[in-house]
């Protein structure tokens, strides 16, 4: 990696003409292209194990939340069994949508509101007008169409391929940030309860926020409360440049809080070394999760167009903190307003990247070369699925 102390005039000029401190972005039209974005719609979003659900919105059988996975709408529910399913939010008969509301609970089924077609928890069809006069009419191959699930740090994850990919791709994401899986599980998120939820509404594309978070380069300019807290940001090296690297508290921090005061109850897992210590990881596709000792910022986005991207945001603390009715909002303002500093400044982009000087795209400095792996992954998954 190039030196970044290095001035430009001392450094080599590459093939590409460019000084090798800079290397190139992905071109403007990436990330405003409605062809491109629907191209990673469905070899990216659909292809891939994507973050629908907390689990525990899910609470007991019956609870649904529908979901938008690259260009399909997916129903998401806990069966009578306890068992989590999730299905193509798609009525079987003439393809009218099934559920409409974001969230919401039926008894022991969900009946499509245009001819009453029925279906059980599981998807079956187990009813509609005069189904009984057509035996030929298989009650589970004319079920609803079901999706892949898997739960992991308490989340629900769906994956829309016919042959879904194994689930250990995801769980590598963690591994080459922290460099192991017990390094997050000591923080036992999915035991953690849900201090706060804020969804923000992002008129920028999905790409620019996953760059954004990836790298700190832009800290010391735009998030004066984050650096006061972690110093070391302040340098421009994002935590997430160094395998296994949390970023150290200020010597006079408290806590992870808006001010540096005093946090909330420490997760009982951390470690002594993982404590006064910040974890980012990005899980690609559309996930962040951000750890210190005593909570966890849960980051899962939904891309609906070339230019807007839906972000939930979920704050969770030690069950006590919750159930005690102790007050977050201290811990919940940092990051709020390192979200809306972030997604301002992706909001400043997203016009640039139609002007005729991005055509090419950008460029990424030493601190943001990491980026390039990112965009690398990106091209890949379009270029597999281009006919050959």
């Amino acid at each position: 990696m190039p030196d970044p102390r290095r001035f430009p005039e001392e450094c080599p000029v590459t093939s590409t003409g460019l000084p090798e401190s800079l290397i190139t972005t992905l071109p403007g039209s990436s990330y405003t292209d409605p062809e491109i974005f629907a191209q990673e719609q469905e070899h990216i979003f659909e292809a891939m194990w994507f973050c629908a659900v907390r689990s525990a919105d899910l609470a007991r059988s019956g609870v649904f939340r529908t979901v938008q996975v690259g260009r399909e709408s997916i129903l998401v529910t806990r069966a009578r069994d306890n068992s989590v399913r999730a299905f193509f939010n798609v009525c079987r008969h003439r393809g009218a949508k099934l559920c409409t509301a974001e969230a919401g609970e039926v008894k022991r089924a969900f009946q499509c509101p245009y001819h009453a077609w029925t279906y059980d928890l599981t998807g079956k069809l187990v009813a509609a007008p005069n189904l009984t006069k057509m035996p030929d009419v298989g009650r589970t191959e004319y079920g609803l169409a079901a999706v892949a699930t898997h739960e992991w740090l308490g989340y629900v994850w769906v994956c829309l391929a016919e042959n879904p990919p194994p689930f250990d791709e995801v769980v590598r994401d963690v591994v080459a940030r922290l460099g192991d899986t017990k390094s997050i599980e000591r923080y036992g998120i999915e035991d953690l309860d849900l201090g706060r939820r804020i969804v923000y509404d992002v008129k920028a594309n999905w790409k620019l926020i996953v760059e954004n978070f990836m790298e700190c380069y832009h800290c010391a300019t735009i998030h004066p409360e984050l650096t006061e807290v972690l110093p070391e940001f302040a340098d421009g090296y994002a935590a997430q440049y160094y395998v296994g690297h949390g970023a150290e508290f200020g010597s006079e921090v408290k806590g992870f809080t808006v001010d540096g005061s005093e946090g909330l109850d420490r997760i009982p897992g951390v470690t002594e070394d993982q404590d006064r210590r910040y974890y980012a990881i990005t899980v690609r596709p559309q996930v962040f999760v951000n750890l210190v000792p005593d909570h966890v910022v849960f980051h899962r986005m939904y891309p609906v167009a070339a230019d807007r991207t839906i972000v939930e945001c979920d704050w969770l603390f030690h069950k006590h903190v919750v159930e005690s009715g102790k007050d977050v909002s201290r811990s919940v303002e940092l990051f709020d307003r390192v979200n809306r500093q972030d997604f301002d400044a992706c909001e400043r982009c997203q016009p640039a990247m139609s002007s005729r000087l991005y055509a090419k795209g950008g460029v990424l400095v030493p601190s943001e070369h990491h980026i390039g792996a990112f965009h690398a992954f990106v091209q890949e998954r379009l270029d597999a699925g281009r006919p050959r």
